[in-house]
């Protein structure tokens, strides 16, 4: 894993439709319509904010946990002239040890259903297994999340399990989680059958 090419200098990552790029202060308007929706956090171990100097506070968190290289937050932007935040990826646990990292993602509301975190994942996982080298690439569901695993299913991620009672989820208590996971090897047979 060459986790330097992460942390040196923000990672942007574009595609025809998407821009994956450092969420700044001036987006805190879009940033805050996104945490203070409790719809949008039902299946994750996040707590919806509902206070606007709360999410302010948030970005200089996301600027912290990247400079002591644990976690990068991607905002996902629509390529347009708009380049309107809708939602973020982040990647962290950067396992050194095993090669791995877990991944997670949440979406804006009105984004919903338009393939957007699809074709975000497919973004950050060929960035971190192409040029970041990393060997696996993990992801925590919750079980009733339906439109996730399918986001994760779709980009080659392999059900692996299920954690029954494993972890306390902020908000959500003792929680059952899927794993997903996708590696190297799977990605490269993935990418070649999609091919055909």
């Amino acid at each position: 894993m060459m986790i330097e090419k992460v942390f040196t200098q923000f990672p942007l990552l574009h595609s025809s439709s998407l821009l994956l790029k450092k969420i700044e202060t001036s987006h805190v308007e879009e940033l805050f319509a996104i945490y203070d929706n409790t719809k949008v956090f039902e299946f994750c171990g996040i707590i919806p904010k509902h206070n606007y100097q709360t999410v302010q506070k948030m970005i200089e968190h996301f600027e912290r946990d990247f400079k002591k290289k644990s976690r990068i937050k991607w905002g996902i932007f629509e390529a347009s002239q708009s380049e309107k935040l809708v939602g973020i990826i982040e990647a962290m646990d950067f396992n050194q040890k095993v090669n791995m990292v877990t991944i997670g993602y949440y979406l804006a509301e009105d984004f919903w259903g338009k393939g957007i975190a699809t074709k975000a994942v497919e973004m950050v996982v060929n960035y971190l297994l192409e040029e970041v080298q990393v060997n696996r690439i993990q992801a925590e569901v919750m079980p009733l999340n339906g439109p996730s695993k399918k986001v994760l299913l779709k980009n080659g991620f392999i059900k692996e399990g299920l954690l029954r009672q494993a972890t306390l989820w902020s908000g959500k208590g003792v929680v059952d989680l899927e794993i997903y996971g996708l590696l190297k090897e799977d990605y490269v047979d993935y990418v070649n059958h999609s091919k055909d």
